[in-house]
Protein backbone atom coordinates (compact mmCIF):
# COMPACT_ATOMS: atom_id res chain seq x y z
CA UNK A 1 0.00 0.00 0.00
CA UNK A 2 1.23 3.20 -0.82
CA UNK A 3 2.34 5.90 1.64
CA UNK A 4 -0.24 8.05 2.24
CA UNK A 5 0.99 11.94 1.92
CA UNK A 6 -1.16 15.07 3.30
CA UNK A 7 -1.10 18.36 0.78
CA UNK A 8 -2.47 21.45 2.75
CA UNK A 9 -2.29 24.69 0.29
CA UNK A 10 -3.79 22.54 -2.52
CA UNK A 11 -5.99 24.97 -3.99
CA UNK A 12 -2.84 27.58 -3.91
CA UNK A 13 -0.16 28.65 -6.43
CA UNK A 14 2.67 26.32 -5.30
CA UNK A 15 0.66 23.68 -3.38
CA UNK A 16 -1.37 23.46 -6.37
CA UNK A 17 2.06 22.69 -8.61
CA UNK A 18 2.99 20.23 -5.80
CA UNK A 19 -0.49 18.22 -6.05
CA UNK A 20 -0.15 18.03 -9.48
CA UNK A 21 3.36 16.62 -9.47
CA UNK A 22 2.37 14.06 -6.92
CA UNK A 23 -0.96 13.35 -8.70
CA UNK A 24 1.03 12.69 -12.27
CA UNK A 25 3.78 10.08 -10.31
CA UNK A 26 1.18 7.90 -8.91
CA UNK A 27 1.28 9.24 -4.96
CA UNK A 28 -1.69 8.23 -2.83
CA UNK A 29 -3.08 11.85 -1.78
CA UNK A 30 -4.81 13.43 1.00
CA UNK A 31 -5.69 17.01 0.71
CA UNK A 32 -7.08 19.42 3.45
CA UNK A 33 -9.04 22.16 1.89
CA UNK A 34 -11.63 25.06 3.42
CA UNK A 35 -13.34 25.29 -0.25
CA UNK A 36 -13.09 21.87 -2.09
CA UNK A 37 -15.42 23.29 -4.62
CA UNK A 38 -12.27 25.14 -5.76
CA UNK A 39 -10.13 21.90 -6.04
CA UNK A 40 -12.45 19.37 -7.62
CA UNK A 41 -12.10 21.97 -10.74
CA UNK A 42 -8.59 20.41 -10.95
CA UNK A 43 -10.10 17.02 -11.71
CA UNK A 44 -8.73 15.18 -8.05
CA UNK A 45 -10.06 11.92 -9.26
CA UNK A 46 -9.15 9.31 -6.64
CA UNK A 47 -7.43 12.17 -4.31
CA UNK A 48 -8.94 12.24 -0.76
CA UNK A 49 -10.35 15.51 0.25
CA UNK A 50 -11.03 16.55 3.76
CA UNK A 51 -12.63 19.64 4.23
CA UNK A 52 -11.44 21.50 7.26
CA UNK A 53 -9.84 24.79 7.98
CA UNK A 54 -5.43 24.27 9.87
CA UNK A 55 -7.25 26.74 12.49
CA UNK A 56 -9.28 24.19 13.94
CA UNK A 57 -7.41 21.20 15.53
CA UNK A 58 -10.45 18.95 15.03
CA UNK A 59 -10.17 19.19 11.19
CA UNK A 60 -6.13 18.93 10.91
CA UNK A 61 -6.80 15.73 13.08
CA UNK A 62 -9.02 14.16 11.25
CA UNK A 63 -7.01 14.80 8.00
CA UNK A 64 -3.63 13.31 9.85
CA UNK A 65 -5.09 9.75 10.58
CA UNK A 66 -2.86 7.36 8.45
CA UNK A 67 -1.11 10.13 6.98
CA UNK A 68 2.64 9.18 6.33
CA UNK A 69 4.15 12.68 5.26
CA UNK A 70 2.87 15.62 5.13
CA UNK A 71 3.40 19.57 3.89
CA UNK A 72 2.62 22.58 5.41
CA UNK A 73 2.26 24.90 2.17
CA UNK A 74 -0.46 27.59 3.71
CA UNK A 75 0.02 31.34 5.27
CA UNK A 76 -2.23 34.28 6.63
CA UNK A 77 -1.05 36.65 4.22
CA UNK A 78 -4.35 37.54 2.49
CA UNK A 79 -5.69 38.07 6.44
CA UNK A 80 -7.71 41.00 7.05
CA UNK A 81 -6.18 39.76 11.03
CA UNK A 82 -3.24 39.96 12.05
CA UNK A 83 -1.47 37.12 9.78
CA UNK A 84 1.30 36.44 12.54
CA UNK A 85 -1.22 34.99 15.32
CA UNK A 86 -3.31 33.07 12.58
CA UNK A 87 -0.07 31.53 11.11
CA UNK A 88 1.30 30.63 15.37
CA UNK A 89 -1.93 28.96 15.82
CA UNK A 90 -2.42 27.38 12.78
CA UNK A 91 1.45 25.61 12.92
CA UNK A 92 0.81 24.65 16.41
CA UNK A 93 -2.41 22.57 15.92
CA UNK A 94 -0.45 21.28 12.31
CA UNK A 95 2.46 20.40 14.52
CA UNK A 96 0.41 18.56 17.85
CA UNK A 97 -1.89 16.76 15.13
CA UNK A 98 1.17 15.52 13.57
CA UNK A 99 2.61 14.31 16.91
CA UNK A 100 -0.41 12.74 18.06
CA UNK A 101 -0.82 11.04 14.65
CA UNK A 102 2.81 9.36 14.32
CA UNK A 103 3.79 11.10 11.27
CA UNK A 104 6.96 10.23 9.46
CA UNK A 105 7.60 14.25 8.16
CA UNK A 106 6.70 17.08 7.94
CA UNK A 107 7.59 19.15 4.83
CA UNK A 108 7.50 22.79 4.83
CA UNK A 109 8.29 26.03 2.87
CA UNK A 110 9.03 29.06 4.35
CA UNK A 111 10.92 31.94 3.27
CA UNK A 112 14.95 32.75 3.34
CA UNK A 113 15.87 36.22 5.20
CA UNK A 114 19.04 36.18 7.41
CA UNK A 115 17.83 35.97 11.04
CA UNK A 116 20.07 38.24 12.64
CA UNK A 117 18.80 41.11 10.60
CA UNK A 118 15.69 42.85 11.91
CA UNK A 119 13.02 40.86 9.43
CA UNK A 120 10.16 41.93 8.07
CA UNK A 121 6.96 40.68 10.35
CA UNK A 122 6.05 38.46 7.39
CA UNK A 123 9.97 37.00 7.08
CA UNK A 124 9.99 36.49 10.92
CA UNK A 125 6.19 34.11 10.57
CA UNK A 126 7.90 32.18 8.07
CA UNK A 127 10.35 31.33 10.36
CA UNK A 128 8.54 31.18 13.08
CA UNK A 129 6.26 28.68 11.42
CA UNK A 130 9.23 26.19 11.23
CA UNK A 131 10.02 26.48 14.39
CA UNK A 132 6.88 25.24 15.81
CA UNK A 133 6.57 22.92 13.70
CA UNK A 134 9.73 21.44 15.13
CA UNK A 135 8.66 21.58 18.60
CA UNK A 136 6.12 18.61 19.20
CA UNK A 137 9.59 16.40 17.67
CA UNK A 138 8.23 15.32 14.17
CA UNK A 139 11.15 15.34 11.75
CA UNK A 140 11.25 18.25 9.49
CA UNK A 141 12.56 19.72 6.74
CA UNK A 142 12.33 23.52 6.26
CA UNK A 143 12.71 24.93 2.93
CA UNK A 144 13.82 28.35 2.83
CA UNK A 145 13.02 30.35 -0.53
CA UNK A 146 13.52 33.77 -1.99
CA UNK A 147 10.78 34.81 -5.04
CA UNK A 148 9.38 31.84 -6.80
CA UNK A 149 9.44 32.65 -10.53
CA UNK A 150 6.24 30.95 -12.50
CA UNK A 151 3.01 32.00 -13.82
CA UNK A 152 0.98 32.44 -11.02
CA UNK A 153 3.50 33.33 -8.63
CA UNK A 154 2.70 36.65 -6.25
CA UNK A 155 5.89 37.59 -6.95
CA UNK A 156 6.36 36.99 -10.67
CA UNK A 157 2.85 38.02 -11.40
CA UNK A 158 3.53 41.58 -9.57
CA UNK A 159 6.40 41.93 -11.90
CA UNK A 160 4.59 41.26 -15.07
CA UNK A 161 1.83 43.43 -13.99
CA UNK A 162 4.53 46.16 -13.37
CA UNK A 163 6.39 45.58 -16.63
CA UNK A 164 3.67 45.28 -18.69
CA UNK A 165 1.43 48.35 -17.83
CA UNK A 166 3.95 50.88 -16.93
CA UNK A 167 6.91 52.22 -19.85
CA UNK A 168 8.04 54.27 -17.17
CA UNK A 169 8.31 52.84 -13.92
CA UNK A 170 9.05 55.34 -10.87
CA UNK A 171 10.56 52.49 -8.23
CA UNK A 172 11.68 53.13 -4.43
CA UNK A 173 14.92 51.68 -3.49
CA UNK A 174 14.05 48.30 -2.48
CA UNK A 175 14.34 47.43 -6.42
CA UNK A 176 17.56 47.22 -6.09
CA UNK A 177 17.79 44.62 -2.98
CA UNK A 178 19.31 41.19 -3.71
CA UNK A 179 17.17 38.36 -4.31
CA UNK A 180 17.79 34.62 -5.33
CA UNK A 181 15.20 33.97 -7.31
CA UNK A 182 13.74 30.03 -8.09
CA UNK A 183 12.20 28.80 -10.95
CA UNK A 184 8.63 26.94 -10.13
CA UNK A 185 10.09 23.67 -11.48
CA UNK A 186 13.09 23.30 -9.33
CA UNK A 187 11.12 24.18 -6.06
CA UNK A 188 8.31 21.69 -6.96
CA UNK A 189 11.40 19.15 -7.54
CA UNK A 190 12.92 20.11 -4.22
CA UNK A 191 9.68 19.33 -2.63
CA UNK A 192 8.97 15.98 -3.96
CA UNK A 193 12.48 14.64 -3.35
CA UNK A 194 12.24 15.67 0.17
CA UNK A 195 9.80 12.65 0.67
CA UNK A 196 12.80 10.37 0.14
CA UNK A 197 15.51 12.31 1.53
CA UNK A 198 17.78 10.11 4.14
CA UNK A 199 18.52 11.50 7.59
CA UNK A 200 17.00 11.75 10.82
CA UNK A 201 15.78 14.61 12.87
CA UNK A 202 15.10 17.94 11.34
CA UNK A 203 16.70 20.10 8.68
CA UNK A 204 16.84 23.65 7.33
CA UNK A 205 17.83 24.05 3.66
CA UNK A 206 18.03 27.18 1.81
CA UNK A 207 17.36 27.00 -1.93
CA UNK A 208 17.73 29.81 -5.10
CA UNK A 209 18.68 29.62 -8.33
CA UNK A 210 21.66 29.33 -9.69
CA UNK A 211 22.40 33.19 -9.61
CA UNK A 212 21.39 36.60 -7.73
CA UNK A 213 19.09 39.44 -8.98
CA UNK A 214 17.65 42.01 -7.58
CA UNK A 215 13.50 43.21 -8.56
CA UNK A 216 14.87 45.58 -10.80
CA UNK A 217 16.88 43.69 -12.61
CA UNK A 218 14.07 40.91 -12.59
CA UNK A 219 12.02 43.61 -14.66
CA UNK A 220 14.85 44.67 -17.13
CA UNK A 221 15.16 40.69 -17.97
CA UNK A 222 11.97 40.18 -18.15
CA UNK A 223 10.97 43.54 -20.60
CA UNK A 224 13.85 42.01 -22.67
CA UNK A 225 11.96 38.75 -22.98
CA UNK A 226 8.83 40.48 -23.84
CA UNK A 227 10.65 42.81 -25.99
CA UNK A 228 9.42 45.78 -24.42
CA UNK A 229 11.00 49.22 -23.42
CA UNK A 230 10.90 50.15 -20.00
CA UNK A 231 13.02 52.38 -17.74
CA UNK A 232 13.28 51.96 -13.88
CA UNK A 233 13.80 55.60 -12.44
CA UNK A 234 14.70 54.66 -8.18
CA UNK A 235 13.66 57.35 -6.14
CA UNK A 236 14.53 57.31 -1.69
CA UNK A 237 11.01 58.54 -1.01
CA UNK A 238 8.36 55.79 -1.53
CA UNK A 239 8.39 53.92 1.65
CA UNK A 240 6.72 50.41 2.25
CA UNK A 241 3.72 51.73 2.89
CA UNK A 242 3.85 54.17 -0.07
CA UNK A 243 4.74 51.45 -2.20
CA UNK A 244 2.02 49.22 -1.31
CA UNK A 245 -0.60 51.70 -2.26
CA UNK A 246 1.10 52.48 -5.18
CA UNK A 247 1.04 48.41 -6.38
CA UNK A 248 -2.38 48.35 -5.37
CA UNK A 249 -3.51 50.96 -7.91
CA UNK A 250 -1.06 50.06 -10.53
CA UNK A 251 -1.06 45.61 -10.15
CA UNK A 252 -4.11 43.62 -9.21
CA UNK A 253 -2.26 42.76 -5.84
CA UNK A 254 -4.67 43.65 -2.44
CA UNK A 255 -3.31 46.39 -1.16
CA UNK A 256 -2.45 44.35 2.49
CA UNK A 257 -1.13 41.62 0.82
CA UNK A 258 1.30 44.23 -1.91
CA UNK A 259 2.58 45.90 1.79
CA UNK A 260 4.09 42.56 3.57
CA UNK A 261 5.20 42.05 0.20
CA UNK A 262 6.87 44.89 -0.02
CA UNK A 263 8.50 44.72 3.68
CA UNK A 264 10.02 41.22 2.63
CA UNK A 265 11.27 42.56 -0.74
CA UNK A 266 13.21 45.22 1.59
CA UNK A 267 15.40 42.12 2.61
CA UNK A 268 18.06 40.62 0.91
CA UNK A 269 16.79 37.12 0.25
CA UNK A 270 19.87 34.92 -0.52
CA UNK A 271 21.52 31.71 -0.13
CA UNK A 272 24.23 31.65 2.25
CA UNK A 273 24.10 27.88 3.21
CA UNK A 274 25.28 25.88 0.00
CA UNK A 275 24.02 22.31 1.91
CA UNK A 276 21.07 22.03 -0.76
CA UNK A 277 23.50 21.49 -3.50
CA UNK A 278 25.00 18.46 -2.08
CA UNK A 279 22.12 16.48 -0.08
CA UNK A 280 20.08 16.89 -3.23
CA UNK A 281 20.68 16.50 -7.01
CA UNK A 282 18.76 19.15 -8.16
CA UNK A 283 20.81 22.03 -9.90
CA UNK A 284 18.49 25.09 -10.50
CA UNK A 285 18.53 27.28 -13.16
CA UNK A 286 18.98 31.17 -12.77
CA UNK A 287 16.86 33.85 -13.11
CA UNK A 288 16.78 34.01 -17.43
CA UNK A 289 16.01 30.52 -18.01
CA UNK A 290 13.29 30.64 -15.19
CA UNK A 291 11.52 33.55 -16.76
CA UNK A 292 12.19 31.93 -20.25
CA UNK A 293 10.03 29.03 -18.75
CA UNK A 294 7.69 31.17 -17.21
CA UNK A 295 6.85 33.12 -20.30
CA UNK A 296 6.53 29.74 -22.49
CA UNK A 297 4.25 27.94 -19.87
CA UNK A 298 0.76 27.19 -21.62
CA UNK A 299 -1.55 30.22 -21.45
CA UNK A 300 1.27 32.83 -20.74
CA UNK A 301 -0.19 35.18 -23.50
CA UNK A 302 -3.48 34.96 -21.83
CA UNK A 303 -5.07 37.73 -19.58
CA UNK A 304 -7.83 36.29 -17.30
CA UNK A 305 -10.12 37.88 -14.59
CA UNK A 306 -11.92 35.09 -12.60
CA UNK A 307 -14.66 35.43 -9.73
CA UNK A 308 -16.83 33.48 -7.72
CA UNK A 309 -20.03 33.41 -5.60
CA UNK A 310 -21.60 31.07 -3.54
CA UNK A 311 -25.19 30.78 -3.84
CA UNK A 312 -28.05 29.09 -2.44
CA UNK A 313 -29.70 28.22 -5.16
CA UNK A 314 -29.60 24.90 -6.53
CA UNK A 315 -27.20 24.47 -9.92
CA UNK A 316 -30.15 24.16 -12.02
CA UNK A 317 -31.19 27.78 -10.56
CA UNK A 318 -28.12 29.15 -10.94
CA UNK A 319 -27.90 28.07 -14.47
CA UNK A 320 -31.27 29.08 -15.56
CA UNK A 321 -29.81 32.97 -15.31
CA UNK A 322 -27.25 32.30 -17.21
CA UNK A 323 -28.97 30.42 -19.95
CA UNK A 324 -30.64 33.80 -20.51
CA UNK A 325 -28.32 36.31 -20.32
CA UNK A 326 -28.25 38.95 -23.20
CA UNK A 327 -30.97 39.78 -25.68
CA UNK A 328 -33.54 40.95 -23.88
CA UNK A 329 -32.94 40.11 -20.49
CA UNK A 330 -29.68 41.91 -20.33
CA UNK A 331 -26.44 41.44 -18.64
CA UNK A 332 -27.86 41.75 -14.61
CA UNK A 333 -25.90 44.72 -13.85
CA UNK A 334 -24.92 48.46 -15.65
CA UNK A 335 -26.86 47.49 -19.07
CA UNK A 336 -26.37 50.85 -19.92
CA UNK A 337 -22.89 50.49 -20.39
CA UNK A 338 -23.16 46.99 -22.42
CA UNK A 339 -25.52 49.48 -24.66
CA UNK A 340 -22.12 51.73 -24.49
CA UNK A 341 -20.42 49.30 -25.87
CA UNK A 342 -22.74 47.85 -28.71
CA UNK A 343 -22.67 51.60 -29.69
CA UNK A 344 -19.21 51.80 -30.15
CA UNK A 345 -18.94 48.53 -31.42
CA UNK A 346 -21.36 49.33 -34.14
CA UNK A 347 -19.87 52.35 -34.80
CA UNK A 348 -16.39 50.65 -35.71
CA UNK A 349 -18.52 48.67 -38.02
CA UNK A 350 -18.70 45.52 -35.81
CA UNK A 351 -22.15 43.68 -35.07
CA UNK A 352 -22.94 45.66 -31.91
CA UNK A 353 -26.21 44.70 -29.63
CA UNK A 354 -28.69 44.83 -32.62
CA UNK A 355 -28.53 40.46 -33.08
CA UNK A 356 -29.73 39.81 -29.86
CA UNK A 357 -30.79 35.91 -29.21
CA UNK A 358 -32.27 33.35 -31.28
CA UNK A 359 -34.44 32.57 -28.47
CA UNK A 360 -34.99 34.45 -24.79
CA UNK A 361 -34.65 30.95 -23.19
CA UNK A 362 -32.68 28.04 -24.87
CA UNK A 363 -29.32 28.00 -26.29
CA UNK A 364 -27.45 26.13 -29.05
CA UNK A 365 -23.55 26.15 -29.70
CA UNK A 366 -23.49 28.50 -32.52
CA UNK A 367 -26.25 30.70 -31.39
CA UNK A 368 -25.73 34.62 -31.25
CA UNK A 369 -25.58 36.70 -27.92
CA UNK A 370 -25.47 39.87 -28.57
CA UNK A 371 -21.86 40.47 -30.02
CA UNK A 372 -20.91 37.22 -28.45
CA UNK A 373 -21.44 33.44 -29.81
CA UNK A 374 -21.96 30.45 -28.14
CA UNK A 375 -18.58 28.38 -28.54
CA UNK A 376 -19.15 25.87 -25.64
CA UNK A 377 -23.12 25.13 -24.34
CA UNK A 378 -23.38 22.22 -21.42
CA UNK A 379 -26.77 22.63 -20.13
CA UNK A 380 -26.33 23.03 -16.33
CA UNK A 381 -23.09 23.11 -16.04
CA UNK A 382 -21.13 25.09 -18.37
CA UNK A 383 -21.51 28.18 -21.00
CA UNK A 384 -18.43 30.01 -23.20
CA UNK A 385 -19.35 32.99 -25.00
CA UNK A 386 -16.54 34.06 -27.87
CA UNK A 387 -16.81 37.88 -28.68
CA UNK A 388 -17.55 38.89 -32.31
CA UNK A 389 -17.26 42.58 -31.46
CA UNK A 390 -14.36 44.69 -32.59
CA UNK A 391 -10.95 44.42 -29.95
CA UNK A 392 -7.37 44.32 -30.37
CA UNK A 393 -7.43 40.75 -29.85
CA UNK A 394 -9.84 37.64 -28.75
CA UNK A 395 -11.79 37.24 -26.24
CA UNK A 396 -14.29 34.60 -24.35
CA UNK A 397 -16.45 35.11 -21.59
CA UNK A 398 -17.38 31.78 -19.52
CA UNK A 399 -19.34 30.57 -16.82
CA UNK A 400 -19.34 27.45 -14.71
CA UNK A 401 -21.52 26.21 -12.09
CA UNK A 402 -20.72 23.71 -9.43
CA UNK A 403 -23.06 22.17 -6.80
CA UNK A 404 -22.10 21.28 -3.24
CA UNK A 405 -24.27 20.64 0.06
CA UNK A 406 -25.42 24.55 0.60
CA UNK A 407 -26.15 25.52 -3.00
CA UNK A 408 -24.11 26.19 -5.70
CA UNK A 409 -20.55 28.14 -6.50
CA UNK A 410 -20.76 30.31 -9.62
CA UNK A 411 -17.30 31.11 -11.53
CA UNK A 412 -17.09 33.49 -14.03
CA UNK A 413 -13.73 33.88 -16.23
CA UNK A 414 -13.19 36.44 -18.41
CA UNK A 415 -9.96 35.66 -20.75
CA UNK A 416 -8.61 37.75 -23.29
CA UNK A 417 -5.55 36.83 -25.67
CA UNK A 418 -4.03 40.75 -26.71
CA UNK A 419 -2.88 41.19 -30.08
CA UNK A 420 0.31 43.10 -29.36
CA UNK A 421 1.06 46.40 -27.71
CA UNK A 422 -2.52 48.11 -28.48
CA UNK A 423 -4.23 44.72 -27.30
CA UNK A 424 -2.46 44.99 -23.91
CA UNK A 425 -3.19 47.97 -23.58
CA UNK A 426 -6.58 47.67 -23.79
CA UNK A 427 -6.78 45.30 -21.85
CA UNK A 428 -5.24 47.44 -18.97
CA UNK A 429 -7.31 50.18 -19.66
CA UNK A 430 -10.77 48.24 -19.14
CA UNK A 431 -9.12 46.63 -16.03
CA UNK A 432 -10.47 48.78 -13.42
CA UNK A 433 -14.08 48.93 -15.02
CA UNK A 434 -13.79 44.84 -14.37
CA UNK A 435 -15.09 44.94 -10.74
CA UNK A 436 -17.94 47.21 -11.40
CA UNK A 437 -19.28 45.44 -14.71
CA UNK A 438 -18.32 41.80 -14.33
CA UNK A 439 -18.67 41.85 -10.40
CA UNK A 440 -22.02 43.08 -10.53
CA UNK A 441 -23.12 40.95 -13.28
CA UNK A 442 -21.97 37.88 -10.68
CA UNK A 443 -23.64 39.13 -8.24
CA UNK A 444 -26.69 39.87 -10.43
CA UNK A 445 -26.42 36.00 -11.91
CA UNK A 446 -26.43 34.88 -8.41
CA UNK A 447 -29.37 37.19 -7.15
CA UNK A 448 -31.61 35.67 -10.04
CA UNK A 449 -31.06 32.50 -9.38
CA UNK A 450 -32.22 32.84 -5.63
CA UNK A 451 -35.43 34.63 -7.44
CA UNK A 452 -36.34 32.06 -9.30
CA UNK A 453 -36.20 29.08 -6.92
Amino acid sequence: MEPLILVTGATGYIGGQLFKALRSKGYAIRCLVRRPQDLIAEEPSGVEVVVGDVLKIESVQAAMAGVDTAYYLVHSMASTQSFEVQDRAAAQNFANAAHQAGIRRIIYLGGLGQGGEKLSAHLRSRHEVGEILRSTGVPVVEFRASVVIGPGSLSFEMIRALVERLPVMIAPRWVSVAAQPIAIADLTSYLLAALDLSFKGSRIFEIGGSDQVSYGGLMEEYARQRGLRRFVISVPFLTPRLSSLWLGLVTPLYVRVGRKLVDSICHATIVEDPSALTEFKIRPCGFREAIAAALNAEGQHLMTDSRTVHTSASPTEAFAAIRRIGGTTGWYYANWLWQLRGWLDSLLGGVGLRRGRRDPDSLRVGDPVDFWRVELFDPGRLLRLVAEMKLPGRAWLEFEVMGDSTGSLIRQTATFDPKGVLGRAYWYSVFPLHEFVFGGMLRGIAERGRMDR
